[in-house]
């Protein structure tokens, strides 16, 4: 058998796609395009592990299809590369992080370039490079100078906005605006302060000024988003997280609620994916209630409740911990329990207050208010289950039709009052069962359906001015600063308390220098070091963007990632328009995609681009689990005994590091090598080995069970790598790695290399295929369209591994077959495709080649073979056309010599032909 060496050949194919640039793609109106992107990477310092590149695999293999299949295809690559990460390791070592980052870079591309990657890195971006954050900060600068406007449903610029107020003040205005937004008329916008009319501005436009809780972690020294607090401490340091309210610069998502929600229906994504979307954005229909507070006329309580007509059954108010009114409700006696209450809380991620169902804590403020339907007191409590930035931040509690609001009234002693589901009745508190879980009500909506109790319950609020219908969102505006050193700087700058924008011709607005990343003496940002860092000698903004800034046009940017004078070419996003395909994990559902969509949506909006979504298809690829193993220490002891003896001694299990384990089976030598402390390990073996146990769980470094691809590589190739992850399982899913299933899948490559060899020598024929090679190859084509076509590519590895057994045992060395295989599996194993390409006397890549096509025919049966059974036992075989009826099937079996032979002289007592499948003689 002829020896592929793997090595050589992909280091061979690596550096001529790079110097040829193989996968460069520029605008080219002659053809359709595919633009096919991954979702950018953080470059960390441990760099990738096996479970990274499976999506890359799958958009890679989509990648170089399609461009087989005739299409210009952009298939970028870059980094994610501002973030709290490279900061914190600045802190601890005083590097600068764009050393750090730069490093950590050169690391994944010596990574992702040894897989084989079809990448285009002429449009490589880096989210921390000023020539890219440049365009950020653009963005930034046209969201500030623009409003939503209701009316048109689409952003426009703030002077138009501000053109309103000076005719006729904003009495007709209909546009996205804060809650506390006040009424003024022309004349006294045009008497208001330059800071007034500033202050009013930043009520209406997309990104602005605000006070906002958020989530604070003092340790850190910055504002943390959701997704990096985990039970009440950061995720990076484990440090105590607060909430606290702060001024920051916000964006207003909530003004594109609606079009993010009825977008969802243009697209193609998962189902789970758009219904997570569904529930963050929350739209629901209802009623803005008020409540007056008793003894104190001054406040007014606005709640908002999809169940108005439930209201009859309000027994007690709940407010958040962060509510700006907390002081004012609490009354003196209270106060104590209170402080302590809300101390305790806001050390709570909303994550937590959101799950938690099993904690109820609350405290009573000391008031009362008013319920507006009966004109009852009721008790205003403090409860982290409420959340400050959802609706009001106060609820009304009707604990008959609300579990939550039931087992907090049952907690404290509160009371429930009875409402009918259904139609809306009295009904008798003895007849009510509150495990049942009926929902209640009473007065004038007896009678009534529930649609229409509610309808009546906000005509009648409405009526007596006590509040009016609303359509409301669960979203909320998303916090846009963050207290750190390494992001994008925001291109503000403050005059008497003003925010200003710098000149666009100015930009952009470069990291300055500084003596320590970390807050200064007085509790500033990082930012607050630099020296002379001034706008003329008027203060910048300190805070910079949060990390999901660069990362929601990113995919922009790469059409045209040169361009100096724009974010991007208007040709260029015309031809190369919405991302086709994007691949990456739906952790990033209720985030980037979000504001990704947002984004997208303000720049077509402002008429930057021709397209409002910038995802047509999302493929969300499954983990890579790691395969744990372990060894079991005898307690007290520097043994280990052997897993299927351990049952015989007290152990501690202890994780070992996969890579000293093969099957199962623990390396001795180097576990003994592995760390100090077991360097004089003693070990009871079974069968003459130490065998380890083994656990599928997430792969983390604290396991021991990463497996860096480049050992896999070095061992087995990229090729052999790129295969098996696709060959692990369908892309969607979790699927648990593991080294000892690879050796297959080496194998079958070697088996393909060795059909255009004998022995040492390259044989290839141009000998006319038979209808067997042509069948194998056609059914291949077949599967393999397919299953690009749909995005399946477990499958069709197996396909290749059948097609080569089957040629292989033809021993088919025939170009027209080969030749054509080698174009199929090339979007898999690129290099051996190469090579082997060149060897069938091509001078270009294999990249150009055409895409086979399928041809049914070769699959279609001319002639079937029937097996002869005697008596019950086989005695001969025929094949006839495919079209022959029974009775011609009949008579050309009882011709043949064998049966004749079998028969002896006798005549069958009936002679039975199934179709297409054997012919029964019985004597």
């Amino acid at each position: 058998m002829a020896e592929y060496n793997f090595r050589a050949t992909e280091k061979k194919w690596q550096q001529i796609w790079k110097e040829q640039q193989t996968y460069k793609a520029d605008v080219d109106a002659s053809k359709p395009k595919f633009y096919t992107l991954d979702m950018f990477p953080y470059p960390s310092g441990a760099g990738l592990h096996v479970g990274h590149p499976l999506g890359y695999i799958g958009s890679d293999i989509v990648a170089r299809y399609k461009k087989l299949k005739g299409f210009n295809v952009l298939h970028p690559m870059g980094f994610d590369s501002f973030g709290l990460p490279a900061e914190q390791y600045a802190i601890q070592t005083g590097q600068h992080p764009a050393k750090t980052t730069e490093d950590n870079i050169a690391r994944y591309k010596e990574q992702l370039a040894n897989i084989g990657f079809s990448f285009d890195w002429d449009k490589e971006v880096r989210t921390s490079d000023a020539s890219y954050y440049k365009w950020t900060q653009w963005i930034f600068m046209q969201l500030f100078d623009a409003f939503y406007d209701h009316a048109a449903d689409k952003a426009k610029h703030i002077n138009e906005l501000i053109a309103i107020f000076e005719k006729e003040g904003n009495a007709t205005v209909d546009a996205s605006c804060d809650e506390d937004t006040p009424a003024f008329t022309a004349a006294e916008w045009n008497a208001f302060s330059e800071k007034e009319q500033s202050d009013i501005l930043l009520k209406y436009r997309l990104t602005y000024l605000a006070d906002a809780v958020v989530n604070w972690c003092p340790e850190l020294g910055t504002v943390l988003a959701n997704d990096e607090v985990v039970n009440g401490v950061s995720e990076r340091g484990g440090y105590p997280v607060e909430r606290k309210l702060m001024k920051q610069w916000m964006m207003r998502i909530t003004a594109y609620a609606e079009r993010l929600l009825t977008g969802l229906e243009e697209i193609d994504f998962s189902e789970s994916l758009r219904e997570m979307q569904r529930n963050w954005i929350g739209k629901s229909k209802g009623c803005s209630l008020h409540f007056k507070v008793d003894e104190k006329p001054e406040l007014d309580l606005e709640v908002f409740t999809t169940r108005v007509d439930t209201a009859f059954g309000v027994t007690f108010m709940t407010i958040a911990p962060e509510h700006e009114l907390i002081g004012t409700l609490t009354s003196d006696a209270q106060k104590a329990a209170v402080d302590a209450y809300v101390e305790m809380a806001k050390n709570r991620s909303e994550r937590e207050r959101m799950s938690d169902v099993k904690t109820i804590s609350g405290v009573f403020t000391g008031s009362y208010a008013i319920n507006p339907f009966n004109g009852e007191k009721i008790p205003i409590w403090i409860a982290d289950y409420v959340l400050a930035g959802y609706g009001t931040g106060i609820v009304m509690a009707v604990p008959c039709s609300d579990t939550r609001d039931f087992a907090f009234a049952n907690h404290f002693g509160l009371p429930v009052i009875p409402v009918q589901e259904g139609k809306h009745t009295d009904i008798a508190q003895d007849d009510f069962d509150p495990k049942a879980g009926k929902m209640i009500n009473s007065g004038f909506l007896n009678g009534m359906e529930v649609p229409e109790a509610i309808e009546a319950a906000i005509n009648w609020v409405e009526e007596k001015g006590l509040g009016k219908g609303k359509v409301n969102y669960r979203i909320r505006n998303a916090v846009f600063s963050r207290q750190r050193y390494w992001g994008e700087p925001v291109p503000v700058y403050f005059e008497n308390g003003i925010p200003k924008l710098m000149k666009e011709s100015e930009l952009p607005l470069e990291l300055p220098a500084i003596d320590e990343y970390k807050p200064t003496a007085t509790g500033e940002p990082p930012l607050g070091r630099a020296t002379d860092w001034t706008y003329n000698g008027l203060p910048y903004e300190l805070s910079t963007m949060p990390g999901w800034a660069g990362s929601s046009w990113y995919f922009l940017r790469y059409m045209d990632p040169h361009n100096e004078e724009k974010f991007a070419d208007a040709e260029a996003l015309k031809y190369w328009n919405q991302v086709d395909l994007y691949v990456g994990g739906a952790e990033h559902a209720v985030g980037h995609l979000l504001y990704s969509r947002f984004w997208t949506k303000f720049l077509f909006d402002m008429g930057f681009l021709n397209f409002e979504e910038p995802f047509k298809k999302l493929i969300n690829q499954g983990m890579i689990q790691g395969r744990s193993n372990f060894v079991y220490r005898v307690k007290g002891t520097n043994q280990f005994v052997s897993y299927g003896l351990k049952k015989d001694y007290e152990v501690d299990p202890l994780y070992v590091d996969v890579n000293i384990v093969s099957n199962d089976v623990l390396d001795l030598e180097a576990f003994k090598k592995w760390r100090p402390d077991y360097a004089n390990a003693e070990f009871i073996l079974e069968d003459g080995k130490y065998v380890c146990g083994a656990e599928v769980e997430k792969m983390s470094k604290s396991k021991y069970n990463v497996v860096n691809p480049d050992d896999i590589i070095e061992r087995y190739g990229a090729d052999t790598f790129r295969m098996y992850e696709m060959f692990l399982g369908p892309l969607e899913q979790f699927k648990p790695w593991n080294t000892n299933g690879i050796d297959g899948v080496y194998k079958f490559l070697r088996k393909f290399w060795n059909l255009f060899h004998e022995g040492d020598d390259f044989v290839v024929t141009d000998e006319e295929p038979t209808k067997a090679e042509l069948k194998a190859l056609h059914a291949t084509i077949k599967k393999v369209t397919y299953d690009l076509d749909h995005y399946i590519f477990n499958t069709s590895v197996s396909q290749f591994m059948i097609a080569t057994n089957e040629l292989g045992g033809m021993k088919c060395k025939k170009r027209a077959i080969l030749e054509q295989l080698v174009v199929l599996i090339a979007p898999y194993a690129p290099h051996i495709a190469e090579e082997l390409w060149a060897k069938l006397g091509h001078t270009e890549s294999v990249t150009i080649a055409a895409f086979p096509e399928f041809n049914e025919s070769y699959l279609v049966e001319d002639e079937k073979l029937y097996p002869i059974m005697i008596n019950g036992k086989k005695r001969a075989e025929i094949t006839v056309s495919a079209s022959a009826k029974p009775n011609e099937i009949q008579e050309i079996a009882m011709q043949q010599e064998a049966v004749i032979r079998w028969m002896e002289g006798k005549q069958p007592k009936k002679v039975i032909v199934v179709p297409n499948k054997i012919v029964n003689i019985v004597l």
